[in-house]
């Protein structure tokens, strides 16, 4: 009968492609492949802007966690991610849709030089290239567990290869518009197979299981244990959900090309200010969901630990209850959406890499005003390129040791910050000039890479002091502050500048003289 499952998988592949493909229509210019002419709905976009956050890990960790003690913590976190999303609703969107930029750096660029606006385009680059790489390869341990189990024996090269494959033909031929559709597709299918398995999980354990969840802590949402090192270390922390969830997500939701340019693709600066929100109350109600499968798996196999169950960590809950718990041809439809999960997040990476490549740095090169078929070709050109460099990067980690969701957490740490940082040094400090913004940003970096790396705080467990990393979260904030601390200090070193622009939507001249790719 696996047989079944096996055939829904491959059906889902092809058919993925070849729904991208018809529903993308013809490329004709660089900023059509990059924005779709912002002409996409906003609720598309919204859609995603959820799978483009979405992983694989996100899909099978978030029952395991639930299941284990955190409860609905992810919930509360993305409580604080919907703050932060509306600030960047709020604050930075119409700087981007008013200056009609097709890349969030491009606004560096019109605020500082093109110094700037290619440095923080090719630390997105490279930040994004290592995160996705990680996250491709992490994607693959579980992808070739359940094909174990229906008697495909692939190896992590292939898995990735395939996967890569597949997501490259609509994405080089499609551009946004075929990223942007099969994400929302993606979506709806993951959290239609979660929506599923509630049901399912539901009708085993009734009122009963529900009740027994409760009490045992599995429905628990805010965490108030207001300890110091607490506070600092945990993720799930009441003021680090809230308050450092709010910032990271500024961050990853303001200034992050990868997120960016879906809400460039929208028709509007009211339409991208919705895709911007709505995206944070899909996230929330796409976390709940996961959590409560973890909750109900958790009355369903009657508290037992995951020894107990056979299996080797909580990551492997969700999947064995995939492949055991739910009728066959089901089974089939939920691997396929894990599967859509990690293709939706490397289909949007792989198109904003190249969108960030062609607009803030090789556009930068020339002088004159490149035709609309060379901007195209060269942005195809770079999908392949940013393809091929993710997938022999991710190979190369398959035969790494060490803990790859960690790795991938801890990328962010090192770039977010600065990145951030440098447009609010833009928009708070106006006498800053562009070596002010590019000294901040460098300095940021340094300074991140060693709290990252090197700061630990002791936190008391069982009686024994266990050095650990900052949270996540409070990673950006620090960042922020460097770099505002440092451009400010540095901006009072010289003569403000005569005229400073102001920022486009600020209400000054629209005249982003540094900004490249205006079509």
């Amino acid at each position: 009968m696996r047989q079944l499952d096996l055939l829904v998988v491959v059906v889902y592949l092809v058919a993925i492609a070849l729904i991208g493909l018809r529903l993308a229509g013809r490329q004709t210019t660089a900023k059509d492949y990059f924005v779709g002419e912002g002409h996409m709905p906003w609720w598309t976009v919204s859609f995603s802007v959820v799978a483009t956050e979405t992983s694989v890990l996100t899909v099978i960790s978030l029952p395991g966690g639930a299941y284990s003690g955190q409860g609905f913590g992810n919930v509360e976190l993305a409580l604080g991610y919907v703050i932060g999303r509306v600030v960047v609703a709020t604050a930075l969107i119409p700087l981007y849709k008013r200056g009609g930029f097709v890349s969030a750096y491009q606004y560096l660029g019109s605020r500082f030089g093109l110094k700037l606006q290619g440095l923080a385009s090719v630390t997105f680059v490279f930040t994004r290239l290592l995160a996705e790489g990680v996250r491709l390869f992490a994607s693959a341990i579980p992808i070739k567990l359940l094909l174990d189990e229906f008697g495909v024996h692939a190896s992590f090269r292939v898995i990735i290869i395939v996967l890569t494959v597949i997501t490259v033909v609509y994405t080089y031929l499609g551009g946004i518009k075929a990223v942007i559709w099969t994400d929302a597709i993606q979506m709806g299918l993951y959290l239609g197979g979660a929506l599923l398995a509630i049901g399912v999980l539901a009708g085993h354990v009734g009122g009963d299981g529900f009740q027994r969840a409760l009490h045992a802590g599995r429905f628990t949402l805010f965490d108030t244990d207001f300890g110091l090192a607490h506070i600092l270390t945990s993720p799930f922390a009441l003021p680090t959900a809230i308050i450092g969830g709010a910032i990271f997500a500024m961050a990853s939701h303001g200034s992050d090309q990868l997120i960016v340019q879906r809400v460039l693709a929208t028709r509007s600066l009211r339409d991208g200010q919705k895709a911007m929100i709505a995206s944070g109350v899909f996230v929330t109600v796409q976390f709940a969901a996961f959590s409560l499968v973890g909750a109900l798996l958790w009355s369903y196999n009657q508290g037992r630990t995951f020894t107990e169950l056979g299996l080797t960590s909580s990551d492997n809950l969700y999947p064995d209850f995939i492949l055991h718990g739910l009728p066959v041809v089901v089974s089939g439809l939920l691997v396929a959406g894990i599967l859509g999960a990690a293709m939706g997040s490397l289909s949007s990476a792989l198109n904003s890499m190249s969108n960030s490549t062609v607009a803030d740095i090789i556009h930068s090169f020339f002088r004159g005003e490149p035709s609309e078929e060379f901007l195209l070709r060269l942005a195809r050109l770079m999908t392949l390129v940013w393809a091929v460099l993710m997938a022999v990067f991710a190979c190369v980690f398959s035969t790494s040791t060490g803990n790859v969701y960690l790795t991938g957490l801890t990328i962010a740490g090192y770039t977010y910050g600065a990145l951030l940082g440098a447009f609010l040094l833009g928009r708070m400090v106006r006498r800053a000039t562009e070596p002010d913004a590019v000294v901040a940003f460098l300095v940021t970096v340094g300074v991140m890479t060693y709290i990252v790396r090197e700061v630990k705080i002791d936190v008391r467990t069982a009686g024994t002091a266990v050095p650990t990393a900052i949270a996540a979260q409070w990673l950006v904030p620090l960042g922020v502050a460097v770099t505002l601390a440092v451009g400010g200090v540095a901006s009072l070193f010289h003569r403000a500048p005569g005229t400073v622009p102001a920022p486009v939507g600020d209400g000054g001249p629209d005249q982003p003289a540094a900004a490249v790719a205006q079509e």
